[in-house]
């Protein structure tokens, strides 16, 4: 099996000054349960190279032990720089794609034409799709094949408002993952705040926080494994 991970290349939160990116336990706790389940892992971003890395997911309190496998593995920390730019990516290649979260997708990856047209392609060729905490805010600009946004009518979920008034930055995104996809007429639902909780609708899978990444993984594998 062969799976495209696309990360952010955003690093600024809004117009705060601080940095932002992608959490490192959405990128680790995955890759690692896919890698270790023998699926061949692509990393891409928009610009190629080393993904921003959101600083606070490196915080003490932000550390499980796909993290700490992740910062003694020189080998994934450097295929991690090299990421490949998303407009060299051809979904034909792959058996299905993930998005892991931080804020930094709510900038670059929602409004990215490639990513869009990616997400819609393997979604219209019947391969699955997943994303985790902010990252399912990518789909907001994705259609369905009759030009409906595809979150519409399907059970979603992702980083919810009260999760987003925790960290204090509701008024610092450029817009709330809840509220978007309930506009957007996705049946969205939420678990308790920072636990896993997981919705997968046919072949869409998403996830609401970082304690949700490796459900999200676990989930997309038993999918593809349904479908071969």
């Amino acid at each position: 099996m062969k799976i495209l991970m696309v990360l952010t290349s955003h690093s600024e939160l809004g117009n705060t000054g601080e940095k932002t990116g992608f959490w490192i336990e959405e990128f680790a706790a995955p890759y690692y349960l896919m890698a270790d389940a023998g699926v061949e892992i692509t990393l891409a971003s928009p610009k190629g190279g080393q993904p921003p890395i959101d600083p606070k997911s490196d915080a003490p309190d932000a550390q499980t032990e796909a993290t700490k496998r992740f910062k003694a593995d020189e080998s994934l920390q450097k295929i991690l720089a090299n990421t490949v730019q998303l407009n060299t990516v051809n979904e034909e290649d792959y058996d299905a794609v993930f998005y892991p979260g931080g804020h930094g997708p709510l900038w670059d990856l929602a409004n990215d034409e490639k990513s869009i047209s990616l997400i819609e392609a393997f979604y219209n060729a019947e391969k699955p799709v997943a994303f985790v905490c902010h990252a399912p805010g990518v789909l907001i600009k994705v259609k369905d094949q009759n030009g409906d946004p595809l979150v519409k009518g399907k059970a979603v979920t992702g980083f919810s408002n009260s999760e987003e008034e925790a960290v204090k930055l509701t008024d610092v995104v450029p817009f709330l993952l809840e509220d978007e996809f309930k506009k957007l007429g996705g049946h969205y639902s939420k678990g308790a705040d920072w636990g896993s909780y997981v919705k997968k609708d046919g072949l869409l899978i998403t996830g609401q926080n970082p304690g949700s990444s490796e459900e999200a993984a676990k989930i997309l594998l038993e999918t593809l494994k349904g479908l071969i």
